[in-house]
């Protein structure tokens, strides 16, 4: 079984930041542009601009870096929910085409942003760690949602990148949700989404799979071969979480030569990307390249406070993009901080878990 990919320290971080420049600034002189373009009558979204003066403070003149974030305290997602699309578009992106994506809608009613320059941006970086990792290019089969949901565009963007193809499965995860919350079950659905990957795996025509943890799990279960003599180089997953033990499985006992490539994120935070372990018993860390977006591990009772290395508490996520501005936002996760790794010198995340909602104490994950 194919285990960490052998990458000498700094060669994942040099090659992304050549395919994407902006990951050579620093933090905080970063923030001060995201200041400068979101809160400048130029170039800000009116969704920033009318919030502008009810903040307390300028954050022109008194952001002086990422730390200074925390004025604008917890960001509440229902202002997303609630606001107009036109005006989450930035002043400085009026003569830019645009697409609007949705998050899944797991807690809530979706959340809607734009994307102008944000999905090239994860394509350049998503790139470049396949290219380090040997399995870039060729054609893709994406078991993943499609329609509004970002995923899909994301996957059909990095196959542009190298002119690669596309095969896509019709998955709406919203309708499964609704017919659980109904009473139903997903396991009809699940069959669904599983016949349509069959079909596209048969014809041996993709080097790499994109779908998630749980749909990679599923779809397992009902292979009549391994993943690798579909052709299938490497699998990449995003969106769910997986235990300990299902991970087991589906490296020792399923994926053999496949590489697996896995990511944690969401819509709104974008892709946290996995840093093989370095040792046999290290845990599988995932790490969100600044300046873009910040991953922060918080004390349960205090987001301002970070836990300590190795400790577990509540995931906070900070997305600085042209595209869209959250700070602060409290993640429905629980996850362990890990230190920087050498592929990625940055803190990171592992062990990430859904935690229970302060409101009726379950657990809410995903679909993907």
């Amino acid at each position: 079984m194919t285990t960490a990919v052998p990458v000498e320290a700094g060669r994942m971080h040099r090659e992304m930041t050549e395919a994407l420049p902006q990951l050579a600034l620093g933090l905080d002189e970063w923030t001060r542009r995201m200041m400068r373009w979101h809160f400048s009558p130029e170039t800000g979204s009116p969704f920033w601009l009318d919030q502008r003066d009810g903040l307390g403070f300028d954050p022109l003149a008194e952001v002086g870096g990422f730390a200074d974030l925390r004025r604008f305290g917890v960001f509440d997602k229902e202002r997303l929910r609630r606001a107009r699309v036109r005006d989450l578009l930035p002043r400085g992106f009026a003569d830019r085409p645009f697409r609007i994506f949705e998050t899944g809608g797991t807690s809530g009613a979706p959340c809607r942003i734009v994307n102008v320059t944000r999905l090239e941006n994860d394509v350049a970086m998503y790139a470049a760690m396949l290219r380090v990792r040997g399995v870039a290019g060729g054609d893709i089969i994406a078991m993943t949602p499609s329609g509004p949901h970002a995923y899909g565009h994301f996957v059909e963007g990095l196959a542009d990148s190298w002119r690669g193809a596309v095969a896509a499965i019709d998955f709406d995860p919203r309708w499964v949700k609704a017919r659980i919350g109904a009473g139903g079950t997903a396991e009809e659905y699940l069959d669904h989404l599983v016949a349509q990957t069959l079909s596209l795996l048969a014809r041996r025509e993709a080097t790499l799979l994109f779908t998630t943890t749980k749909l990679l799990l599923v779809l397992a279960a009902a292979l009549d071969e391994p993943l690798a003599s579909y052709g299938i180089r490497a699998v990449c997953t995003g969106g769910t979480s997986g235990t300990a033990e299902e991970e087991r499985f589906l490296k020792e006992e399923y994926l053999g030569d496949v590489q697996w490539i896995d990511t944690y994120g969401n819509t709104l935070v974008g892709h946290a990307l996995q840093a093989d372990p370095l040792t046999a018993d290290a845990v599988r860390a995932h790490h969100l390249p600044p300046p873009h977006g910040v991953l922060r591990v918080a004390r349960a009772d205090d987001w301002t406070a970070d836990v300590e290395y190795g400790e577990r508490g509540t995931v906070v996520t900070t997305t600085l993009l042209e595209d869209l501005f959250v700070p602060n936002l409290i993640e429905r996760d629980s996850a362990l901080r890990t230190a920087p790794h050498p592929w990625f010198p940055w803190d990171g995340v592992a062990g990430v878990r859904p935690a229970p909602t302060a409101q009726t104490g379950r657990l809410i994950e995903g679909v993907y």
